[in-house]
């Protein structure tokens, strides 16, 4: 088969037998794209390259299915030019790390040849907490700092805090502080991950946070995740359970406000979240998920969005 009379979608992400078909929206999209003719080239970050003044990268043709007891067939490796591509998606997990970084400096090359979700610059220059400190008047009470003076005060100030990493993902490495805060263990914290996002910590999280979908600068759709019995972690890798949901009159402004200014900033594709009606400050740029569960929960598919935003 000539592939190269057909639009091609390039896939970095994670090799894809560590993907879970029953939720991943990298598959998701990938099946979407494929039944508007699309051909899928998938490769892996560390087999990305510049060579020769080329983008290039060591990877395979790979077909998805839902219908099969194994969800890919890998139809033929190559090594291929990515400015061939219509498309390109960084699907990738965090953490955001120096990896991360150079493979968005690598497919600035391109950039302007290939249309790639999210766009590497815009991914690079919006860390997914950090970028929420324009919005804090919409947040709990939330300070980033590696300063051990400031944790201290700010628990003093707020009881019952929780400390996260700035680049982690998926709930790894939250800790929930209350009675007394373990000055040996914040340190050690801060040493391992720099600055770090300490928040109020808001009770109503054992109802279940809210993750909306920001597609093309609107809101596409919503659902909730609530966290398994004694946990406050609301991320399904976690054990929380999804439902559908509606999003309040306080959590539309804000997700338009967030949408719009995303869209600005040439990020397409985004998920945000509400604990309580309140923003939480992770901000879903680099990877966003839920897709493939929005859609189990409501029958309504948002890859059909992505791809028409597209012109695909």
């Amino acid at each position: 088969m000539n592939y190269m009379t057909n639009k091609i979608v390039a896939i970095q992400g994670n090799y894809p037998s560590t993907l879970n078909p029953i939720t991943d929206t990298s598959i998701f999209l990938a099946v979407e794209a494929q039944n508007r003719k699309c051909k899928i080239f998938y490769y892996e970050p560390k087999d990305l390259s510049i060579i020769n003044d080329k983008v290039v990268a060591k990877g395979y043709y790979i077909k998805f299915s839902y219908s099969s007891n194994n969800f890919f067939k890998i139809m033929s490796k190559q090594t291929l030019d990515l400015s061939k591509c219509k498309y390109l998606l960084i699907r990738q997990d965090p953490p955001f790390n120096l990896e991360y970084i150079s493979t968005t400096y690598i497919l600035d090359k391109i950039k302007d040849k290939v249309k790639i979700v999210n766009n590497p610059t815009s991914i690079r220059n919006i860390s997914e907490k950090l970028y929420s400190a324009s919005f804090q008047k919409y947040m709990p009470n939330t300070i980033f700092t590696k300063d051990i003076n400031e944790v201290n005060k700010f628990f003093i100030k707020n009881k019952i805090i929780i400390i996260k990493p700035i680049h982690s993902f998926s709930g790894n490495d939250i800790h929930l502080i209350e009675k007394k805060i373990n000055k040996k263990l914040i340190l050690s914290f801060i040493k391992k991950h720099g600055h770090i996002m300490c928040q109020k910590f808001l009770p109503k999280i054992k109802f279940g946070d809210k993750r909306v979908f920001l597609i093309n600068g609107k809101i596409c759709g919503a659902i909730s995740r609530v966290p398994k019995k004694g946990s406050f972690l609301s991320n399904m890798s976690k054990g929380a359970i999804p439902i559908a949901t509606k999003l309040t009159k306080i959590e539309t402004k804000i997700s338009n406000l967030i949408a719009k200014d995303l869209k600005k900033n040439n990020v397409y594709f985004s998920g945000i979240d509400f604990i309580d009606q309140k923003l939480n400050g992770d901000i879903n740029v680099t990877s966003p998920t839920g897709l493939k569960t929005f859609y189990d929960l409501t029958n309504i598919n948002l890859a059909k969005n992505f791809w028409k935003g597209l012109g695909a």
